[in-house]
């Protein structure tokens, strides 16, 4: 396994990875706090949409971000020149960084990197643009038009703004792009690249036309009477994800960088894994094979660190509630586990916040943090007829108390792209906490 000698320290053992920091800005709140708080409570951050007319379409609800300013994290001016997703990125990074407690002046900018996943960017200002162009004509469009359509563009406004001359990209993995980021951060940092990284993904895509695609793809739910029910993962009764938008970001750094500044450490990275279905450039692998793949990436990894697959507590899983991804991922979940499978607490955030696409997996990257931190499982809401396919514990309706020491977190998305995170708690020495 090469990659594990190109990951170890000067003794030999693994480069350990921990998060310090974490902010949020989703349907659900602007805050992680206020996030969690939510998830917890299994309340549903989806409604109607208020951004734009839905009449013409099949799907009128959506998990649109409430009360966001962006003149309360940057300037009048700047806010009125960046689209969106920069705006959520900056909003949810402020946070973290704040959170983190680095004093960025006492650092080696050379040493801190960012990356900020989005699966389509800018789109709002390519959308605008498009429209100023036809109605106005071509040299009427925005000079900060490319900037704010540029998917790497949240990741290098957040590198000017804290001065930050680290390695500095976005991973676009479709809907696997948060986990994605978050599994480069940590092998990046491993390698011996950087000491300290922003990492997560930013999202702003609803719009009528992306709605209107993924809907004549059959993949959005059609419940327009009921909003808050109707992601409905794991269920017999599902009919399609929920498109969301939002941000969220981490502060990741080396343990001994972190222990330096006495930082607070949330989690420990254990494991990241990667992979293609090469089967569908819309439908997942119907048994989950390349979702397997990941998987066994991620605890092949997690095993430099003592880690074993009957040591993962819950997963977050991928869950959209569409008709082939659940009982694919269920399937996923038994061939890598097998029996440990059903030991394990398993839920669908998604059923509260949607699917924030390219942010997705990062959002949940924080709350695997979070269940480690408060031993609390937030709930799969609207699971109340569960599919005799999906037979695993997928915490149903309400949340759940539990003792989580290892984490998994699963995304998957269009094109065949699988990502998989793990977590463990913190502690300095993990040689006696494995389970017996």
């Amino acid at each position: 396994m090469t990659d594990s000698i190109s990951a170890n320290g000067a003794n030999g053992t693994p480069t350990r990875v921990v998060i310090t920091g974490v902010g949020a800005v989703t349907p659900l709140g602007l805050s992680v706090d206020e996030t969690w708080a939510n998830l917890l409570a299994g309340r549903s951050g989806i409604d109607h949409v208020t951004k734009f007319d839905t009449s013409g379409l099949r799907t009128t609800f959506a998990g649109e971000v409430k009360g966001f300013d962006p003149k309360n994290y940057m300037d009048k001016r700047e806010a009125r020149r960046l689209d969106p997703y920069i705006q959520f990125a900056l909003a949810a990074a402020k946070q973290a960084v704040e959170d983190s407690g680095l004093n960025l002046e006492d650092e080696d900018p050379r040493r801190i990197g960012v990356i900020v996943a989005s699966g389509i960017g800018g789109i709002q200002s390519l959308l605008e643009g498009t429209d100023i162009v036809r109605t106005k004509g071509l040299r009427r469009i925005s000079p900060f038009l490319i900037p704010n359509m540029l998917v790497d563009s949240a990741a290098g406004k957040l590198a000017i703004i804290y001065g930050l001359r680290g390695p500095n990209f976005s991973v676009v993995n479709a809907c696997a792009s948060g986990t994605a980021a978050s599994g480069e951060a940590f092998e990046l940092i491993r390698r011996g690249d950087a000491d300290v990284m922003l990492v997560g993904g930013a999202e702003a895509g609803l719009a009528p036309i992306t709605m209107a695609g993924f809907d004549v793809m059959g993949a959005l739910s059609q419940r327009n009477d009921d909003p808050a029910g109707a992601c409905r993962p794991f269920d017999a009764d599902r009919d399609g994800f929920v498109m969301s938008e939002g941000s969220a970001i981490m502060v990741m750094e080396t343990l001994e960088h972190a222990q330096a500044r006495g930082a607070h450490i949330y989690a420990e990275v254990i494991g990241y894994g990667n992979s293609a279905d090469a089967y569908h450039m819309a439908a997942p692998h119907k048994e989950g094979i390349g979702a397997s793949d990941a998987m066994e990436t991620a605890l092949r990894k997690a095993a430099e660190y003592g880690v074993q697959p009957t040591d993962i507590d819950y997963i977050n899983a991928h869950g959209t509630a569409t008709q082939l991804n659940d009982p694919g991922e269920t399937l996923a979940i038994k061939r890598v586990l097998g029996e440990h499978a059903y030991n394990i607490h398993i839920s669908s955030t998604k059923s509260m916040l949607g699917h924030l696409l390219g942010a997705a997996g990062a959002i949940e990257a924080i709350i695997c943090a979070k269940v480690i931190q408060e031993g609390i499982i937030p709930p799969t809401i609207n699971l109340h007829n569960p599919d005799p396919a999906c037979d695993l514990n997928y915490t149903p309706l309400v949340a759940q108390k539990a003792d989580v020491r290892v984490t998994l977190s699963n995304s998957f998305g269009f094109g065949g792209h699988n990502a998989c995170l793990m977590l463990r708690r913190y502690e300095e020495n993990h040689q006696e906490n494995h389970h017996e």
